[in-house]
């Protein structure tokens, strides 16, 4: 084994031992892409005595990651000349071991951010809404038989929903922010209710001697949340800001995310941009004459978007823009099953599938299409493309990634990779001319634009405190023509999950400066620098800039801010 080898090697056992470690403990969000496997009888545990394991144990991982990298560090300053075991050489095998240390500080910062800066744990009751319906409502997204070990699963999230709730109570206590008290509330007007219906939609897909347990399982998670929701109700109110801070949204940039920006300059560049997307919409709109036809019915969208998912295959590799290996499996749409329904507000209503399932198509579910859809329903509604260039998108980032011999390249660990690939997706489409025969898709990919641009600033303005909830939510309906179900959901989103509202604009505007940075060399190939991006579509674009390019400067930028 050769020295790289044998440092590679040791990478990958920390990161091994890490992501063991972090199905085990990663809170449980509303966001697709980083949902990650758990393993057997798993259940969410945020008890007092959890939290404290869970702060040891990162301490003694982040000391391991310390150590590596000074010992790794002190090898390549000493240069082959000290000897094979002793000094390195530098080079792109030096890179490519050095990218994998940072990236693994990015996923161990992630969960010091989560546990002491972000603290939603502490501060978000509806935290506790997210671990305990949360993993019954991702377990429903997958488009399996109801056997009995499915069932079980079922029926344990169910059962623990109570204890789930009753840690919530005792770790919020006084230190809920009001405004995600209030937004927890709202949430949960008629829980018991939905929760009900949901066992009501599954006694038929049951086996006959699980339906009466489940229905009484479901019954006790209701009143456990309704009873939940009357402790919120009683909460003391208080001026307890949502904001996370200047300070901590700092340690997010620079140590999570990488990222080589200010707040200050992520605004700038989300106006011009914003500006830029509107001027495009305007344009775009002359073409639209009349109102979108949409389609009869979910069935017949789910048949329009198989022959899409197809089309867009077909359109990567006849326009040399990006490889489609045989063994990819595809990006389905389904109905809505009236079991998911009843909980459809607790993420994104898709499976994407995951590391042990990687020859399993994924699945998005439709709504039957209607002119008063929520926006990105409605949006798939007049064209399913708009569906395949983003979330498709993300469901071959995420497949290629998984593909990976290297298990530290394949999970997730910021959104700004995993979103700008999947925005610049959107926009490359565009400007090659998939959407050409689709006026209102053209005009509905530049409202994307003109959204995901507005978000950077309402991100920002919510992490340090230049915006309030309302406020934010009244930004994005008024700037970005969204309904007001969706600019709500959007400012709850961001608030509670500070960085991921500019992941996608930020994201897209690093990748554009990279092939900018690339192109000029000999025998450049987009296709190629597109392969590369999407099967290392985890990894944050500085580090993908200095493994690509030999360059620092952005993340250089980035640990000068950390420092």
């Amino acid at each position: 084994m050769s020295s790289w080898q044998a440092e590679r090697a040791r990478v990958r056992e920390l990161a091994t031992r890490f992501w063991a470690w972090r199905a085990v403990h990663q809170p449980r969000t509303r966001d697709d892409i980083p949902r990650i496997e758990r393993p057997g009888g798993w259940l969410p545990d945020w008890t007092a005595d959890a939290v404290r394991r869970m702060r040891s144990e990162l301490a003694v991982m982040e000391s391991h990651l310390a150590g590596l990298t000074a010992e790794l560090t002190a090898r390549l300053s000493a240069g082959p000349a000290a000897g094979p075991s002793t000094g390195l050489s530098a080079g792109p095998a030096a890179r490519a071991v050095q990218v994998d240390l940072r990236l693994l500080g990015s996923a161990l910062a992630r969960a010091r951010w989560e546990l002491d800066l972000l603290r939603l744990w502490r501060r978000h009751p509806g935290f506790y809404v997210d671990q305990s319906l949360g993993p019954l409502f991702d377990l429903l997204l997958v488009p399996a038989d109801f056997d009995r070990p499915r069932c079980a699963a079922l029926l344990r999230f169910l059962e623990a929903v109570p204890a789930t709730l009753a840690t919530g109570l005792d770790n919020v206590g006084a230190h809920a922010v009001p405004a995600f008290t209030r937004l927890a509330v709202d949430e949960l007007a008629d829980i018991g209710d939905r929760v009900r219906a949901v066992a009501g939609e599954l006694a038929g897909a049951l086996p006959g001697t699980l339906t009466g347990r489940l229905r009484g399982a479901a019954g006790t998670a209701g009143r456990a949340l309704e009873d939940y929701r009357r402790a919120l109700s009683r909460l003391p109110s208080g001026d307890r800001p949502a904001t996370v801070g200047g300070q901590a949204f700092g340690f997010f940039l620079s140590r999570v995310a990488l990222l080589p920006y200010t707040p200050e300059e992520m605004i700038a560049l989300g106006r011009r941009e914003y500006e830029r997307a509107c001027a495009r919409e305007a344009a775009e709109e002359t073409r639209c004459r009349a109102a979108p036809v949409l389609p009869r019915s979910a069935r017949e969208q789910v048949r329009a978007q198989h022959e899409a998912e197809l089309r867009v295959r077909r359109f990567y590799e006849e326009h040399d823009l990006l490889t489609q290996p045989a063994w990819l499996p595809h990006y389905r749409t389904a109905p809505l099953p009236g079991y998911l329904a009843p909980l459809a507000w607790l993420g994104i209503n898709d499976d994407l599938t995951s590391p042990s399932r990687q020859a399993e198509h994924a699945t998005s579910y439709v709504p039957e299409p209607a002119p008063d859809l929520p926006f990105f329903h409605y949006a798939n509604a007049v064209d399913p493309l708009l569906g395949i260039i983003h979330e498709g998108a993300h469901h071959q980032q995420l497949a290629l990634s998984w593909a990976r011999a290297d298990p530290v390249r394949r999970h997730y660990y910021d959104s700004a990779p995993n979103e700008g690939i999947a925005f610049y997706n959107e926009e490359l489409m565009l400007n090659h001319g998939l959407l050409d025969g689709s006026p209102h898709a053209r005009r509905i990919a530049c409202t994307f634009m003109r959204l995901r641009a507005l978000r950077v600033e309402v991100d920002v303005g919510l992490a340090v405190g230049g915006l309030g909830l309302d406020e934010a939510a009244d930004r994005l309906a008024r700037g970005a023509s969204v309904d007001a179900a969706t600019a709500a959901q959007e400012a709850a989103s961001f608030a509670a999950a500070p960085g991921q509202g500019l992941s996608y604009q930020i994201g897209k505007a690093q990748i554009e400066r990279l092939i900018a940075d690339a192109r000029p060399a000999e025998g450049f190939r987009l296709r190629d620098l597109h392969d590369y991006l999407w099967r290392n579509g985890n990894v944050p674009i500085a580090l993908l800039r200095w493994e690509y390019l030999g360059l620092r400067d952005e993340l250089d930028r980035a640990t000068a801010a950390a420092r």
